[in-house]
């Protein structure tokens, strides 16, 4: 028996635009279904389309417009959760914009975490490979010649021979490793978690720059909520998907559980259950008790993004000079490795033909 195959949620860059242009339609006092067929007249994401076909069917047909979102599978529970705030407060076209807004920051900061680690990940790769194919490949045609006029190597070139020859023998294993190494963590959380915990806690600056973000980002989406007519207790559980596999998914649910049922005040909750900062518990509990919950999570998001964008540039700037580093280190390896064996043979080849 087959499978059914699984949907895929739509991109971040494909939703901005999608709630863009559903907001400014529905702010015309154009209706729901009209402007979903408008929208999706001419688009050349055909996913997007018989998505939007099927929500409005379901609208058309009297279903709620959330449950429509829901029952594509291609939209996250935060998504769904906001547009049923949004149509229970008659403020649908607030709900598209704030999403807009909102996915487009993350998506902002997304990209810049990826400038950061990919692109250095990358030229690393690339100049161990240089480095990798100079040894296995030109340094042993340097030692043929060398040995085609029965001259000894000495100093710098038998060290970078022997260099050589070890690298011939475990460059294979290396990539295999690496590769091993990069398929685990790319398809386990677990692990994700765990060399990510580590690292956070040997380097100040990546803690830092993982809480901000993951901060900003359920701090963000609850203030979204709340605002929009959700209340607290549902708000804390729904923003929880936004930082699903990380610690924070469970502390949150939790928090909003002991909120909910034993009547404890929410700061106290998040002090007691979770591992925010204790920024966010000092302005929830001012929020609490001067009924400025909205504001101060609204300052908390504003505060906790600025925070995030110093971070991630000082973290930029980190990563630099360390891949600046490493580049140096291996285009000088190759240098060594392949150049200065001939340079130190040409006296040795020319006093063997005296």
């Amino acid at each position: 028996m087959n499978k059914p195959k699984k949907v895929r949620e739509f991109s971040k860059k494909e939703l901005v635009d999608l709630f863009r242009g559903l907001g400014s339609m529905l702010r015309a006092q154009i209706n729901t279904a009209d402007a979903m067929k408008y929208y999706s007249q001419g688009l050349p994401n055909k996913a997007m389309v018989d998505a939007l076909a099927h929500i409005r069917e379901d609208i058309n047909s009297g279903m709620n417009i959330h449950e429509a979102f829901r029952r594509t599978g291609r939209f996250s529970e935060t998504i769904v959760g906001l547009v049923q705030a949004g149509s229970d407060a008659g403020q649908l076209h607030h709900a598209f914009q704030s999403l807009a807004a909102r996915l487009k920051s993350e998506l902002f900061f997304q990209k810049q975490l990826k400038k950061a680690t990919i692109t250095p990940g990358v030229i690393i790769g690339v100049l161990m490979g240089a480095f990798i194919v100079s040894q296995v490949k030109i340094v042993p045609q340097v030692e043929e010649m060398l040995a085609g006029v029965n001259s000894k190597p000495d100093g710098m070139t038998a060290i970078s021979f022997k260099v050589s020859h070890l690298t011939q023998h475990t460059w294979p294993v290396f990539v295999i490793v690496v590769l091993g190494v990069a398929t685990v963590i790319f398809k386990s959380p677990l692990v994700r978690n765990f060399i990510l915990g580590f690292a956070m806690s040997k380097w100040r600056l990546l803690r830092l720059l993982v809480m901000s973000l993951r901060q900003v980002t359920f701090l963000s989406t609850i203030r979204l909520l709340h605002s929009n007519g959700i209340n607290l207790a549902k708000s804390i559980r729904v923003s929880a998907n936004s930082v699903k596999n990380t610690p924070f998914y469970h502390e949150l649910r939790t928090a909003a559980d002991k909120y909910e049922h034993s009547g404890v005040p929410l700061s106290t909750a998040f002090a007691k259950y979770t591992s925010v900062d204790s920024q966010v518990t000092h302005m929830l509990s001012i929020g609490e008790k001067s009924a400025s919950l909205d504001a101060q999570l609204e300052m908390l998001s504003e505060m906790y993004e600025e925070d995030l964008q110093n971070h991630m540039n000082a973290f930029a700037a980190a990563i630099s000079f360390v891949v600046l580093i490493i580049a140096v280190s291996l285009i000088g390896a190759v240098f060594v490795g392949t150049f200065l064996p001939i340079f130190l043979m040409g006296p040795k080849m020319m006093n063997s033909g005296i």
